[in-house]
């Protein structure tokens, strides 16, 4: 058996491979209410058919204001509870299991998506005004309002509630956003947190607020469901993150019962060289899994099956798949086929498919 088919146990949680759907927002909800619609229903469970073992969704708003855009998901009120349960059961239904990643974009909040325009949204259009660690804009966007101390302790509650629904609507699991220069990702890296309260300065201080959404998530989960937080594990620059303090603040999580590392990387400041290329991602996420005991997802231009396998066989746990499973939601059956690994479960209408059959 190929180790990206073998199971993966996560506290109470058995997931049938190594295959993990990466979030991807798809900004389709229409009515800009946060409820997911058919799109997410039929998407969603259509990466569940093609056999992931983990569909993980989109950055999903914890509250209107931490939406990255008006069409994204929430999952602050119960409509949104109803519906996200409906494609839960629908994932399960075919074999997989489901997490959500629970996100607030902070100063990258507001903002338009690409069939509607570029750039931030107008409050007098739609827009509202957003939040950060900092009051500094990101590259072309509306200045965000710096949170006050307290408003930063009070909105740990908002993720906190947020999970509690999460529970409610189904999922499996549960990913923290803490990369790609969203909130949490602003008060981690220096760049952005040049804050004088609790929350800034030492490394200690800027990892505060995570391991207080950690803690604070955790006490309203069951023990037995799995919690991860994903990283950019740097920012390519010199006086930013990097993967030395990704290291310091995951072992933190650790101890504070995170189950999981999703390793991705960038998203904090525009104008940085990044080394495009297969897997080159992969490095950092090798890095964090040196420094934790617990499983480290790997992402980032891992398009083929027999690279995917070598991956796993190099450290890390777990391949997540995200734009090569929009180009083929069954790149999980078609890798097993490549593989010539006969233990994925295919859905019996597909059977004509699989290997070694022609």
């Amino acid at each position: 058996m190929a180790k990206l088919f073998s199971s993966l146990k996560l506290r109470d949680l058995e997931i049938r491979n190594r295959i993990f759907i990466a979030p991807m927002c798809m900004y389709s909800v229409e009515n800009k209410d946060g409820v997911p619609n058919d799109w997410h229903f039929v998407h969603y469970s259509t990466r569940a058919v093609g056999g992931a073992g983990l569909v993980i969704v989109e950055a999903t708003g914890i509250t209107p204001e931490g939406r990255i855009s008006p069409w994204d998901t929430g999952i602050w009120n119960d409509n949104q509870v109803d519906a996200w349960k409906r494609i839960t059961d629908q994932i399960r239904g075919h074999g997989a299991k489901s997490a959500i990643q629970l996100a607030h974009a902070g100063r990258k909040a507001s903002t338009h998506r690409a069939i509607s325009g570029t750039n931030s949204i107008a409050i007098a259009e739609g827009g509202w005004q957003t939040i950060s660690a900092t009051d500094e804009a990101f590259t072309d966007y509306a200045a965000p309002r710096k949170m006050t101390t307290e408003e930063v302790r009070e909105s740990i509650k908002d993720w906190q509630r947020a999970a509690a629904r999460s529970v409610a609507a189904g999922f499996d699991a549960i990913e923290i956003h803490a990369a790609h220069g969203y909130l949490i990702h602003q008060f981690l890296s220096p760049i952005t947190n040049q804050r004088d309260d609790e929350y800034g300065g030492s490394l200690e201080n800027r990892a505060k607020y995570l391991l207080e959404v950690v803690d604070a998530i955790r006490n309203v989960i069951p023990e037995s469901m799995p919690l991860f937080v994903r990283f950019s594990a740097t920012d390519y620059r010199e006086d930013g993150w990097d993967l030395e303090q990704t290291k310091a603040v995951a072992t933190w999580c650790a101890e504070r019962g995170v189950d999981l590392f999703d390793i991705s990387s960038g998203g904090l400041v525009t104008g940085v060289t990044i080394p495009l290329g297969p897997g080159y991602q992969v490095p950092l996420a090798m890095g964090v899994a040196s420094a934790v005991s617990e499983p480290v997802s790997a992402v980032g231009l891992i398009t083929e099956a027999s690279q995917a396998e070598a991956i796993l066989q190099g450290g890390v746990e777990v391949i997540s798949i995200a734009r090569a499973a929009l180009r083929d939601p069954y790149w999980p059956l078609r890798a097993a086929h490549e593989l010539g690994d006969t233990s994925q479960a295919w859905p019996w209408q597909y059977e004509r498919g699989k290997f070694p059959k022609a």
